[in-house]
């Protein structure tokens, strides 16, 4: 099971990406677990759980650079989208976290 982890301000406004992109893995039978948290809770969610991947809400977009400090190259950090969270795109926000899952290490 790969774990997708969403990190914003509240972990509200990203709850509904994250359900989105679960319902997509879930259609196509794709062993993933997504899931929207606060930021404030990161480094206690990242330490207990070890996701494959940390996408950072446009929100948090401030915070890119220290967690990829801190987090990479063990687990890609990037930001979501602005458009296709705006639009609250789960299928293609799940595509982006998968293909940073298959490059992880290549880079």
């Amino acid at each position: 099971m790969k774990r997708v982890y969403l990190f914003c301000n509240a972990g509200m406004s990203t709850s509904l990406l994250a359900s989105k992109m679960q319902e997509v893995a879930t259609q196509y039978n794709l062993p993933i677990e997504v899931k929207a948290f606060s930021d404030s809770k990161m480094e206690d969610i990242v330490s207990q759980f070890n996701p494959d991947v940390i996408l950072l809400g446009p929100q948090v977009k401030y915070l890119e650079k220290e967690t990829k400090a801190k987090y990479e190259p063990n687990t890609p950090v990037e930001v979501i989208n602005l458009e296709d969270y705006g639009k609250v795109n789960g299928e293609r926000v799940l595509k982006f976290a998968i293909s940073l899952i298959k490059n992880k290490g290549k880079g």
